[in-house]
């Protein structure tokens, strides 16, 4: 399994972008910067996309890899909830065209919105995909993905505290996990419902008293001005923990 992180951020600049990530170039993970983190060929190779909620800094380049690729339909998977928010606040027909309908503008049906199911499987070109419920607005989910040779990744998406809860459904070899804010916003962290790295490490040591062991940790969605601070707190972690923990940078690749 090659994953290639597009954006690694919670905010947009000349230097960050928004989450999102490859799967062996076809399987996209959120799509804060979908489109423009790729060229048009890469594009083409996409055959579905993954949405872990429907905020839109997960969203957002859903109707520009739309518009590039209207002579084919790509599918688009999440929660009811999600799909409901993607189809009524972006691709509503107002501020953009409603891709999954054929009109003037489109010759056919851009884009297919299928509903996921929490906990329950779900085959998804060749990978198997279990959506289960995190602590986030929005009705969010975190994915486990399995591939068809059994490397598995779990990707919290958004999240606060009570991953303990989640762990008896995923056994990862990588967890890709939210670190928004550095441990003094630690109070900040839990109203928006996200993680610093102090809480994460309560999960962790939570999940190695129920798994028996560690695996391996990339963090993502940074608060940019942060991100030195929480490089630095999650290196504390990494090392009182005996793991391997890491921060997520744009265009990086990881082969697990």
């Amino acid at each position: 399994m090659i994953i290639r992180f597009l954006g690694t951020h919670n905010a947009e600049s000349k230097n960050t972008r928004l989450v999102c990530f490859l799967i062996d170039d076809i399987l996209t993970v959120d799509a804060g910067s979908l489109a423009s983190e790729l060229s048009f060929a890469e594009q083409k190779k996409i055959k579905a996309i993954l949405l872990s909620h429907g905020h839109y800094d997960h969203i957002r380049g859903i109707p520009a890899f739309a518009f590039n690729n209207s002579d084919r339909t790509t599918e688009v998977f999440a929660t009811p909830q999600t799909l409901e928010l993607l189809s009524s606040h972006l691709i509503d027909g107002v501020i953009y065209p409603k891709f999954t309908e054929k009109n003037s503008f489109l010759e056919k049906q851009v884009l297919r919105l299928l509903a996921l199911e929490p906990l329950k499987p779900k085959n998804i070109e060749d990978n198997q995909v279990v959506a289960i419920p995190v602590n986030h607005p929005a009705g969010a989910v975190g994915f486990e993905i399995t591939s068809k040779d059994g490397k598995k990744v779990f990707y919290t998406g958004d999240t606060g505290p009570g991953l303990a809860s989640i762990w008896k459904y995923t056994s990862p070899h990588l967890l890709i996990a939210d670190a928004t804010f550095p441990n003094r916003f630690e109070d900040v962290a839990k109203d928006a419902g996200h993680l610093c790295p102090e809480m994460l490490k309560g999960e962790l040591i939570e999940f190695h008293r129920l798994k028996g062991y560690l695996p391996q940790v990339i963090l993502i969605h940074l608060s940019p001005q942060f991100e030195e601070e929480i490089k630095e707190e999650a290196q504390e972690i990494a090392r009182e923990l005996k793991v391997s923990i890491e921060v997520a940078c744009e265009g990086e690749k990881v082969v697990i």
